[in-house]
């Protein structure tokens, strides 16, 4: 008797899950696995925080499939090791997992399993991740192929699991020596979590989303926060897509009725718009692993000669720049293991314009401090913000006027640089121009409580600016830049309103 095997990956759920279907339709015995591989412990772009969020997910998912009458080996061994073990005690006739959308690490990785597969007779299916198509030759299919799988029926939970429990002694963080870093207001893990997470944000947090997701304040109330399950799948993506399709025929049902609805449909439709560059993004990831390691315009990034300078690298690190509004930001990240996304373009367009700091140092500091951490998503945005893909705009953000666009009564500032709790609103935001006698009256002397900017910030900006044009127009750059544009670039056409399809699914309710 042999078994069938579900990896679970990125794809922490029991609902709409086809390896978890395909495989307890089989008749075989069903064992599901979770790995927390010592091998991407090792990698640079890992933290504690993720494996702990996908350790409590992982519990999460454990008990869904007990429910079921399976159960999760959760194990702390390598791929091949684990399947070794497995193999050898149950014979596996099948292993069943999502494609995997990581950086090159997962993509070696993932080769040696589909080896080790076929030396030992063990057929692998993987199953399609979000929006991802792997193998695409013509990205100019791309979004057809997307919206198209989008709207797949949604698959329920099997209704029974059996198979055996190997037993396996769960993994915690003190067994791998792993110290927790404890973020604050992290949320909570697992499947029923991020449904209640999409519910209230179509329900009740999401009316302001298109006005309120620049601001940090703002954000971290009205964007969707889905972003954590996401990345771990304790939601599909597929779902998310389709309940909030459903929330809109709601919506204009109810308006057509005479409701008011307020600015509902505006910001569900700025919503889908993101949710769709989600996908966008990781597919560069999957036609190109490598994107963590080699600037999409090699050629750029070796004009720029980016050097990484130890002490800015710190300051910008730490949020203790001395710009009030950026060093918030940055100590908001660090303690709570997100922020919104206008911010994190900010982040690095600060890195990169004003400290000349090479993108992959500050790149990989940021993506230790993303819970959300997606590597698709991630280094696309990376690679944009620094200027080093030949074919996104330049987008170096002005901290100042972020700060006083988006905390113009400093709040934001003060809750998260407590130096500066006592200044006041005319001064938050440049408080080295405060007058000597008041720096010392409100007990924040800049230079001693709080540090001067490390560099002037505009003129700094607007030379970083330059050397990046600068490097645009170097020898070979353009026609590297037209070859990324064609394996990457968006195929955006000017929009005209269609009438919107539904969604082949019968289960297009959650709530």
């Amino acid at each position: 008797m042999t078994i069938e095997l579900v990896w679970f990956k990125r794809d922490l759920r029991i609902h709409d899950n086809q390896a978890l279907v395909d495989a307890s339709n089989s008749g075989e015995d069903v064992v599901c696995i979770f790995l927390v591989e010592p091998e991407r412990l090792a990698q640079p772009d890992c933290d504690p925080i993720h494996v702990e969020w996908e350790l409590d997910c992982a519990r999460s998912l454990e008990r869904e499939l007990k429910e079921l009458g399976g159960s999760l080996d959760i194990r702390n061994e390598d791929a091949l090791t684990a399947l070794e073990a497995i193999h050898s005690g149950h014979g596996i006739s099948t292993v069943r997992s999502h494609e995997e959308i990581g950086t090159e690490w997962s993509f070696e990785r993932d080769k040696r399993v589909k080896k080790w597969c076929s030396e030992n007779g063990v057929e692998w299916v993987e199953y399609p991740t979000n929006g991802v198509i792997r193998g695409l030759t013509d990205r100019d299919k791309w979004k057809y192929s997307r919206d198209r799988r989008m709207r797949l029926e949604l698959l329920e939970p099997p209704e029974q699991l059996n198979g055996p429990d190997l037993g396996t002694e769960v993994p915690t963080l003190e067994s791998m020596g792993i110290v927790s870093r404890g973020l604050v207001h992290r949320p909570e893990p697992g499947q029923s979590a991020a449904w209640e997470t999409l519910k209230s944000f179509l329900n009740e947090r999401g009316e302001p989303y298109r006005w309120s997701m620049s601001g940090p304040s703002q954000a971290v109330v009205h964007c969707s926060r889905l972003s954590p399950y996401l990345s771990v799948g304790c939601i599909s993506m597929r779902r998310v897509v389709q309940e909030t399709s459903a929330r809109m025929r709601e919506l204009r049902e109810l308006r057509s009725g005479g409701e008011e609805i307020g600015g509902w449909l505006k910001s569900l439709s700025s919503f889908q718009s993101r949710l769709a560059w989600h996908c966008h993004f990781m597919q560069k990831l999957e036609n190109e692993p490598t994107l963590d390691n080699v600037a999409q315009n090699p050629l750029i990034d070796r004009n720029l000669a980016r050097e990484l300078d130890g002490e800015r690298f710190a300051a910008w690190a730490e949020g203790g720049t001395g710009w009030p509004f950026f060093d918030a930001c940055m100590r908001s990240l660090v303690a709570t293991g997100w922020i919104n996304f206008r911010m994190r373009a900010m982040l690095m367009s600060a890195a990169s314009y004003n400290l000349w700091l090479p993108w992959r140092d500050v790149g990989l500091h940021l993506a230790r401090m993303f819970l959300d951490y997606e590597p698709g998503i991630h280094w696309s945005q990376v690679g944009m913000q620094s200027g080093t893909t030949g074919i996104n705009s330049v987008r170096a953000y002005s901290v100042t006027k972020q700060g006083r666009d988006h905390d113009a009564e400093g709040d934001f500032i003060r809750s998260w640089v407590p130096e500066l709790s006592e200044v006041p609103k005319e001064h938050i935001h440049e408080p080295w121009k405060m007058p000597e006698p008041l720096q010392e009256k409100l007990g924040c002397v800049i230079g001693s409580d709080y540090p001067f900017p490390i560099v002037d910030e505009a003129s700094t900006r607007k030379e970083g600016v330059r050397m990046t044009y600068a490097a645009r127009r170097g020898e070979g750059t353009r026609e590297v830049s037209k070859r990324v544009y064609e394996k990457h670039g968006s195929r955006r056409r000017p929009s005209r309103r269609r009438k919107e399809k539904k969604p082949d699914s019968k289960q297009t309710k959650l709530f």
